[in-house]
């Protein structure tokens, strides 16, 4: 028997590949395959079976190419409505992998079809169990995400959960592994804890959910502070039920390699233009109206939750790393790249095009302009618990998520001077390209964020108790 977590950090998703005796299994695999047909291929295997746990929100699953590309059965677990082919599980019903069984079991909650795998060993012994976003290390997924209309809500899902676990989860052995599909950073629970695995003694233990002494507390528990899923979410779970064009016709399309002439011209049309170099090299300069996500933080989390879906695209990326900005992006169903500008910003400039730029101000820069300048204003782009935790007095906070409504930025003035952070310098980037191309351009972005900001002697810091308590 072998086991492999493949794990992807910036989605925070963990992907499974399972095999015994010359047969494999891989579950919840992401849009791009090539890594779990290189592991069958280089271990003389065939993936006789795709389980998913359910359909996924936060990113496009590659069930569909890699049964392509396989012939393997997709299977979900009961409850499950799609327009493809797939094999539709009873609850219990065991499946083979060479010497080892994959049993199902049903667990609505996080969404209605969402199940667990157990997978027993070769002597038939409970090994470990694949929870999908019904159980993570330290949290459970969040209940909010299959409503329809009136019918089922958060709370009913939520009750749905409690069931879930102390009937399908609770009885298994304390010795059980657990590997959930998503680790620490992901939006499909509230407070996933650092580790990828763990198991059902530990999460029995520590997990604040499953320590719930009732339903109703454990309702409560799980429904209270729910931040509001991003905006991606619906697009990427009806598009894992629906279908998808494959990941190499999309490639076909999107590595376009375009003169800046040609680039320029489909700038003149309604797109989009995303640059991907890091945050600290595109304030230096940039090709106007771009707007800044680098690859280098949760590049497609920020992608999907701030950029429209049908609008055409076009990309500004560093040499050679044009076709990794396609895949991530594909990943979370941006399938509308047509092209990236060949020879990167450097061909832009080196043409004499017109280029912006965000200025950059050291914290201690900072704390000597609040004094001298009226119409300064300190722009606080991260989350309201991280506000609220501590910021500068009179800072404005306008959470980074919230800026894909042109309507908030619309509400900063022209003649104000707006100084933007967030924790580190990544997010007030993204914050500063998006401004910009709203037409204000009286902006400085803070090195280093709060991690700077707070070190500072003069630095006014007030918490908000009310959102902390």
């Amino acid at each position: 028997m072998y086991i492999k977590q493949l794990y992807t950090g910036c989605l925070s998703e963990a992907a499974y590949y399972i095999e015994s005796n010359g047969e494999a299994a891989v579950i919840d695999p992401l849009r791009d395959i090539d890594e779990y047909l290189q592991l069958a291929n280089e271990r003389k295997t065939k993936i006789k079976y795709i389980f998913e746990t359910h359909f996924h929100a936060d990113f496009v699953s590659g069930h569909l190419d890699l049964a392509a590309a396989t012939g393997a059965t997709i299977v979900y677990g009961p409850n499950t409505h799609a327009k493809f082919a797939l094999h539709v599980a009873k609850d219990g019903e065991q499946f083979k992998i060479g010497n080892i069984t994959i049993e199902v079991l049903h667990t609505p909650g996080h969404t209605l079809e969402s199940s667990c795998y157990l997978l027993k060993d070769e002597n038939g012994k409970d090994h470990c169990v694949f929870t999908g976003d019904t159980l993570f290390v330290g949290d459970v997924g969040r209940p909010d995400l299959a409503q329809k209309g009136n019918e089922i809500t958060m709370q009913d899902l939520a009750g749905m959960m409690y069931d879930s676990l102390h009937n399908k989860l609770f009885p298994l052995a304390d010795d059980v592994i657990v590997y959930p599909a998503h680790g620490a950073g992901s939006a499909c629970g509230k407070n996933l804890g650092p580790s990828n695995f763990s198991t059902i003694g530990d999460e029995k233990q520590f997990n604040y959910a499953m320590k719930a002494e009732t339903k109703e507390a454990f309702i409560k528990e799980v429904t209270e502070g729910i931040p509001t899923p991003p905006q991606y979410f619906p697009v990427n779970a009806r598009i894992n039920k629906e279908g998808y064009d494959s990941l190499d016709a999309v490639m076909q399309t999107a590595m376009n390699a375009l003169s800046v002439e040609d680039f320029k011209k489909l700038h003149q049309e309604n797109v989009i233009i995303l640059d991907t170099r890091n945050a600290t090299i595109f304030t230096q300069g940039f090709v106007p109206d771009s707007i800044s996500i680098g690859l280098e933080g949760r590049f497609a989390e920020w992608a999907g939750g701030l950029l429209p879906f049908d609008v055409p695209m076009l990309l500004v990326t560093d040499f050679g790393k044009e076709k990794e900005t396609i895949v991530r992006l594909a990943r979370v169903g941006f399938d509308k790249v047509i092209g990236y500008l060949d020879g990167g910003f450097e061909a832009w400039k080196n043409a004499g095009e017109p280029v912006d730029m965000v200025i950059d101000v050291e914290a201690d820069e900072l704390m000597m302009d609040i004094p001298n300048d009226s119409k300064l204003v300190v722009l606080d782009v991260r989350k309201p618990t991280e506000f609220a935790d501590g910021h500068l007095k009179n800072a404005l906070n306008m959470p980074l998520n919230e800026m894909n409504d042109p309507g908030i930025i619309a509400e900063l003035e022209e003649d104000q001077n707006y100084y933007v952070h967030c924790a580190g310098g990544y997010r007030s980037v993204i914050a500063a390209s998006l401004i910009k191309r709203q037409g204000i351009h009286n902006l400085r972005n803070v090195l280093g964020g709060w991690s700077k900001i707070k070190e500072q002697e003069k630095a006014e810091i007030v918490k908000e108790a009310s959102v902390l308590n």
